[in-house]
């Protein structure tokens, strides 16, 4: 069969490719596996403009819930009782941090003293302070291991610090398998933090109790700060973890280590992600030991003091004190029962169920699938792949469908394939979907 008679047979695609691969061009992008967030989200802003289109938009980890009202009403009283002429006490304001201690037992069942509990203006400025502070602790510990995939700007932010990082795939390395692949790094004696996320972003993967084990284990072992990413907090929906000082909880390696940092956000579990609200939880052995390179630098201050009354302090004097305010109220309703953030955000998992089924009627597959042997959770994001194409081609082939998603490969995974967010979707885009994925299909027919 003939070129052309294969293109005069293929359908038309929602979007005409010169309009994407015109933007695309224009924009500089050279590669479109390595496209950022923002230039994926860009070049989808002007393709839908242009075309008047639709597009269906995966690619921003955007809430996509209304902000939690008790937090709201929370933050609107203290503006209107004047807190706005106040800076913020640099430790954080004493109720947020009583009621964050309070939230990681009630969750988590860890004890954590309110002196470790440090507002941040988000968890982003959790881990730019805490990868400061850590790869400073010790000279001869200058790198940061990160278990990806994972966030790709928590790379960028130690590219602007200039500090070094290694990375790897966890995909072929879950259960007893990460225990060698873990240590290979460690000995090596130069890694100061271990970074990851759980749930997984972009995965969704959700690390076994058995693994966080091996990873505090190792951390103690290899005297390494693990920083846990929270941000998708008890969002596992396979499990019911809404329940306040109720079995079962949020996996954590704080049960294994004293080596730890849990980075908690405001932005997914309570959508509160605007007014850029965090805490940073650091356990109380790390919180007060004293680093002889930390010591000669910083006047002899222990590790937390480091990373709130300097590093947080030259970074922004503290956190928006009515954010804290804010975050002070949610957590405290959370914890007492009377609000059930997790019941709210659950719709994210209803979303990637409906997503993911149709995907897979067109022939596309879940890269990351699996959780051992169980399936992965539906959550926030998921990830996807199509038999014989790379990343960047999938993801500038779906653009012509009005669908946008980043490359894995910006994330730091190895495999072939896209992050799939669900924040964004609509009701009313899941027959669309279904209708770009059909043509989609013929048009890519599976060899």
């Amino acid at each position: 069969m003939t070129t052309l008679r294969i293109i005069e047979e293929m359908k038309e695609t929602p979007i005409r490719k010169e309009i994407v691969d015109g933007l695309i061009a224009k924009l500089g992008i050279q590669d479109f596996a390595k496209a950022t967030i923002r230039e994926v989200k860009q070049v989808a802003a002007m393709a839908e403009k242009e075309s008047g289109v639709e597009f269906i938009k995966m690619e921003m980890g955007i809430p996509g819930l209304p902000a939690a009202q008790v937090g709201v009403d929370a933050q609107i009283k203290s503006l209107q009782d004047g807190i706005a002429h106040s800076y913020p006490d640099i430790q954080g304001y004493p109720e947020l941090k009583k009621q964050a201690s309070r939230f990681v037992k009630a969750f988590i069942d860890v004890d954590i003293a309110p002196e470790g509990c440090v507002p941040v203006s988000g968890s982003m400025q959790g881990t730019f302070a805490s990868f400061l502070t850590c790869s400073q602790a010790n000279k001869a510990k200058d790198t940061v291991l990160f278990i990806d995939p994972g966030f790709p700007v928590q790379k960028m932010q130690l590219q602007v610090q200039g500090v070094k990082y290694e990375t790897f795939d966890v995909y072929d390395y879950r259960g007893d398998k990460l225990r060698a692949k873990l240590e290979g790094y460690l000995k090596v004696g130069n890694i100061c933090a271990i970074v990851y996320s759980n749930p997984n972003n972009p995965a969704w993967i959700c690390m076994t109790e058995e693994e966080l084990k091996t990873i505090g284990e190792l951390a103690t072992k290899y005297d390494a700060i693990v920083m846990e990413d929270l941000a998708y907090f008890a969002m596992d929906f396979r499990q019911d973890l809404s329940k306040p000082f109720e079995a079962p909880f949020q996996p954590t390696v704080a049960r294994y280590t004293d080596n730890y940092m849990l980075l908690i956000s405001g932005s997914k579990a309570f959508s509160y992600a605007g007014e850029r609200i965090g805490v940073t939880c650091i356990s109380d052995k790390l919180f007060h030991r004293h680093y002889d390179d930390l010591s000669a630098h910083y006047e002899g201050l222990p590790f937390g003091l480091v990373f709130s009354t300097r590093m947080l302090y030259a970074l922004s004097s503290g956190t928006s004190h009515s954010a804290q305010y804010a975050m002070a109220a949610m957590l405290k309703a959370a914890s007492d029962g009377t609000y059930n953030f997790r019941a709210e955000v659950k719709v994210y998992g209803d979303r990637a169920h409906k997503l993911k089924e149709i995907f897979l009627r067109h022939h596309f597959h879940i890269v990351y699938d699996k959780d051992l042997n169980q399936p992965v959770a539906d959550g926030f994001y998921f990830t996807i792949g199509y038999p014989g194409m790379t990343s960047g081609k999938l993801a500038q082939e779906l653009m012509y469908y009005g669908v946008s998603a980043i490359c894995l490969i910006t994330t730091g995974s190895h495999q072939e394939g896209l992050r799939v967010c669900t924040s964004f979707i609509e009701d009313h885009q899941y027959d669309q979907l279904e209708k770009r994925m059909q043509i989609f299909a013929e048009n890519n027919p599976i060899k």
